[in-house]
Order: structure tokens, then sequence, then C-alpha cells
């Protein structure tokens, strides 16, 4: 209950003003932040000020914020928004994209050479998992299977055969940790990589899994059919070839994300990229993409399964922190077994920002507070 009340969404507001603005309260936004509102053109910038009534104070009783306003930019392309960072048009800049993380990063994640004088860079893990949904229940209305993935050996073999290292190494630049211990993120405190042993790249025993399920070498293994965004492109791309080795046919289908979205919502993707971020700081807030009650969102996959839905009701009302995390890591082992998901890696941020900046702090709910924040001259 306290991670749901300190979400943005429970911030303080005033009753009477929400009640005079109706609607429009947001466009005049009254709350008890460190900035208050000036300036709001939609998709182009937003523009806050201090707010010298504010109650906090540093240690030396210098009153916060430090700064005396903030300009965001709301700028769709990633790429456009990068230029206008390394340009010096903005102070601070997060989030990759193939087209550009080579010229922030090296392959082993440090911040290029070049870019040390006037560029500091900072990670930490974020609550984000990146994945794969697999759409659990037959889409024909005969109750056919209609697609190999409705076996568990091959969503098995699957999750085997993905080299999550080389994945991050290649197209991420190493921020990122490899998804080998369940869905619930690192950065949790209930996350154990001792407790829930999950999929490794082991292409032997995924070879073996797909002769079982009938399919040796993937001899008559029907095509897949792989949705994903434009964004994504690369990590699908790699994923496909690495799967091809295997013998398992993969083709990639470019989706608008926002009818991507949709397909997910309506049931209509049998085989979809989807990464789930944290609500709260909590492992329910991830499991619950998996409870048989829910529809989608947030179980997008349709996966249903007693012991899964048992264990999930019980973990809502036991109180006692250690059981619960016990709880969420027999989930947890649960959907590993069953893998609704393929499993791909557990995100990190990515913050640069100008070495004119300082007091920037990172956090696993990737929310950026500038209350600390100052700028040199």
């Amino acid at each position: 209950m306290l991670q749901l009340l300190t979400m943005q969404y429970a911030s303080i507001v005033p009753r009477e003003a929400c009640e005079f603005w109706g609607a429009e309260f947001r466009r005049h936004p009254v709350g008890t932040g460190p900035f208050t509102f000036k300036v709001w053109a939609e998709n182009q910038a937003l523009v806050l000020l201090k707010n010298e009534n504010y109650f906090e104070k540093d240690t030396a009783g210098v009153p916060l914020p430090y700064l005396d306003a903030v300009r965001v930019s709301f700028i769709t392309d990633r790429k456009t928004a990068f230029l206008s960072f390394k340009q010096g048009k903005l102070d601070y800049f997060f989030g990759l994209e193939s087209s550009y993380i080579h010229e922030l990063l090296t392959p082993e994640g440090e911040l290029q050479a070049e870019l040390g004088a006037s560029i500091k860079f900072h990670k930490n893990p974020y609550l984000n998992t990146e994945y794969l949904g697999i759409r659990m229940v037959p889409l024909s209305s005969d109750g056919a299977e209609t697609s190999p993935l409705q076996q568990k050996k091959i969503r098995q073999a699957l999750n085997y055969a993905i080299d999550r290292e080389q994945m991050l190494r290649t197209l991420r630049n190493q921020v990122g940790k490899p998804a080998t211990a369940g869905f619930v993120p690192r950065g949790l405190p209930s996350f154990s990589d001792e407790a829930v042993k999950g999929y490794s790249f082991q292409p032997e025993k995924a070879a073996a899994l797909l002769k079982e399920a009938g399919y040796p070498q993937g001899k008559h293994l029907p095509a897949i059919t792989l949705l994903c965004n434009n964004e994504y492109l690369d990590v699908c791309t790699f994923l496909s070839r690495q799967w091809e080795d295997l013998g398992i046919r993969v083709s990639i289908e470019i989706q608008e994300t926002a009818l991507l979205r949709e397909r997910m919502r309506n049931g209509q993707a049998p085989f979809f990229r989807a990464s789930w971020i944290a609500d709260y700081p909590d492992a329910e807030s991830f499991l619950t993409c998996f409870y048989g009650k829910n529809g989608a969102p947030p179980n997008y996959t349709s996966f249903r399964n007693a012991d899964f839905d048992q264990l999930y009701e019980a973990s809502l009302i036991e109180t006692d922190q250690g059981k619960r995390f016990m709880l969420y890591q027999q989930m947890d082992r649960l959907l590993i077994e069953e893998a609704p998901v393929v499993f791909l890696f557990y995100d990190e941020t990515a913050q640069f920002f100008s070495k004119k900046i300082t007091g920037v702090s990172g956090n696993a709910m990737n929310l950026l507070s500038l209350k600390r924040v100052k700028k040199s001259d």
C-alpha cells in the first residue's frame, strides 16, 4: 500500500482547484513539488519555475530546489534529440537507440573517450523486463493448435537458443543484464538469481528439446511470425538468426507501435516483442502480467495456470516480507518452466548529462528528480 501511495498518481493536489478547473486542471496544475507550472506548448516544450514556497531544505539549511527554472523539450525522434544534446542545446538526455548508441558508448559500455571532457554517463538497474510474449491459447475457432509455440518444449527451446550476453554486447553496448532469472528484474529486493534459475545459452539442450517435440533440426516445423516495432528490429533480427542456426524459421513483421499494442490487447498477436515497466517497486507489478483472472493488459499472453494463480493470491495477503518474496520466486520458477515468454534482458537506465550539471541521481524507477540538481556557468 505504501508503494502504491507513493506513485505519481497519488500525488497531493488541492480538491478545490480540481473542482474549479475540471478537465482543464491539466493546464492549471497546482501541487506540492519543487517547481511550479509556467508554460506548456503541447508536443514542444514545458517550462517550470522554482517554487519559492517549497518546504524542503538541504543539510546546510539552503532551500530547495537550486535551479531557477527547468525547460523540458518534447522531441519525438530520438536521433534528433541526441543531436540536440550533442550540440549542447540540451543538458540532459536519456535512453539508447541503435542509430546513435555507438557514438556514445564503447562495446564495453563505457562512455566514448572523446566525450569524457564534456559529458557524464550514469547507469543503474531499471525496473523494466524486455521479453517476447507468446499467446498461450489457440486462435482458431475449433480449438485446434495454430502455432508450434503452443508446445512447451518449443517455447523452452527458443529460450535456450539465445546468447543473451552476446546480444547485449553487440546491440546494447552492455547496457542491461541477461534475463536469466525469470521475469522479475534486477533491482527489486525479491530478485534472486540463486533462488530462481532461468534460461542460459545452451544450444545443445535447445536442439534436444526441438527433437523431443517432433522437429529434429527444425524439420517440418512451420514458420513462425514475430511482431515487433521498428525500434527493436535489430534485437529481433539477432534472435531470428540464432533460431535459424537451430532450424527454427522466424519471420519478422514490422508493426507501428500503436497497432502492435492494439493487436496485443485484442489477442491478435501470437508472438510479439514487448516490455513491462514497474508501476511501483514490487515484484507483484510484474507477476500480475500472468495472473489468470487478468485480461490484456496486463496479461497479454493469456497465461492461465491454477498453481500460479493460487500463489499470486496468497502473495497479495501475505504480510511477512520474507514469505512473500518466496511466493514471488515460486511464481517465477513456474513461469520459467511453462515459458509463456522468451526472457531477453533486464534493462538499465542510461543517463547522459553535461558536466555543468551536478546532483543528478539515478533510481530503479527511472524517475528524474531535479530538486538537488545544480548547473554551473
